[in-house]
């Protein structure tokens, strides 16, 4: 009979890479409030790049941290 348990090493990276999704979900939309309350800066274009990448780097993140975490617990060896 197979034991299948949850592999700690998988799970704990899944959630650090939750937690790096947790923190760029908050600085991606706080680059682009900087971004949009000064349109006329010059700053305004890099920062909007940025926001915008920070926040889609944040939503592969968390799809990428639930399903490390999901096969460190499902995953058969």
């Amino acid at each position: 009979m197979e034991d299948n348990r949850t592999d700690k090493k998988i799970l704990f990276k899944g959630l650090k890479t939750l937690a790096f999704a947790l923190l760029s979900l908050f600085m991606g939309p706080i680059l682009l409030s900087f971004a949009f309350s000064k349109p006329d800066d010059k700053l305004y274009i890099p920062l909007l790049v940025v926001g915008c990448a920070i926040s889609a780097m944040a939503v592969i993140m968390l799809f990428k941290g639930i399903k490390t975490i999901m096969s460190s617990m499902f995953k058969k060896k």
